[in-house]
């Protein structure tokens, strides 16, 4: 069973190279000429400055400096109906992208059905990513 869980993790680790190998505040990528990162298969994610912009208008000035990008979009191998994000900052903006109401208690952990996967995606396409985490 020990080799099926290697190879099912080594997989996982392959559909995930997309992910960035460090991310980058909001602040820092709005100062760059080009903003962007590197992920982790070696190639390079560029941001849509008109995103970076829509983020930054939506925080004030502490969260701009602490929200890191690209959000993170957890899509885990236990609760597969939700996606999941972490960071207080990252789950105020996913809120106000959604339209949702100002949370009275901002919690560090926001859990979503998954069919708002597609609708986060398509607003916030550079600025975002899912990452497949598998839970035994």
């Amino acid at each position: 069973m020990e080799r099926v869980e290697r190879i099912i993790e080594f997989e996982i680790a392959r559909i995930n190279s997309h992910l960035p190998r460090a991310r980058k505040s909001l602040k820092d990528l709005l100062n760059m000429e080009e903003p962007m990162i590197t992920l982790r298969d070696g190639s390079v994610h560029y941001f849509k400055r008109q995103e970076l912009e829509l983020l930054a208008s939506l925080l004030d000035e502490e969260e701009i400096a602490m929200l890191r990008l690209p959000m993170v979009l957890e899509i885990s191998t236990v609760e597969r109906d939700k996606i999941i994000i972490r960071g207080k900052v990252e789950a105020k903006v996913i809120r106000k992208i959604l339209g949702f109401e100002e949370a009275i208690i901002e919690e560090p952990i926001l859990k979503l059905p998954r069919y708002y996967l597609p609708k986060i995606r398509r607003i916030l396409p550079t600025t975002t990513v899912h990452a497949f985490i598998v839970e035994w």
